[in-house]
């Protein structure tokens, strides 16, 4: 009783606290991605029309992935719409329309991808 008690009120004060995210851990890379290495890849397009954005992300597995790349975008104040997940393997293969005014800008759009690679980057 004690026990789901303080991981209630820890669970709470994490979801109440503001300020940037904590650091993620890297995780432990398999045998099998540090054999077979996958070029990781980041890809930002505009939707159909023009309102959202498509980011693609393709790059080895690992433990802590979608919190490196939730950390970016929360960091630049981008609002996720929808994700598609997809593991093949050791392979991923992300989907995710997301929006923010922080895509309105070319320059900013770079600041973003770039960032992104070096979180997915084993």
């Amino acid at each position: 009783r004690d026990l789901i008690s303080l991981v209630e009120n820890q669970l709470a004060q994490a979801l109440n606290a503001t300020g940037p995210l904590p650091e993620p851990s890297r995780g432990r890379l398999s045998r099998r991605v540090k054999s077979f290495p996958i070029t990781p890849r980041v890809t930002l397009r505009p939707d159909e029309r023009a309102q959202r954005w498509l980011l693609g992300v393709s790059t080895s597995d690992r433990s802590g992935l979608l919190y490196s790349i939730a950390r970016v975008l929360a960091r630049h104040h981008i609002n996720l719409q929808l994700a598609k997940i997809t593991t093949l393997g050791e392979r991923v293969e992300d989907t995710f329309l997301i929006d923010g005014s922080a895509l309105q800008q070319n320059k900013t759009q770079l600041e973003i991808e770039s960032e992104l690679l070096d979180a997915i980057t084993p």
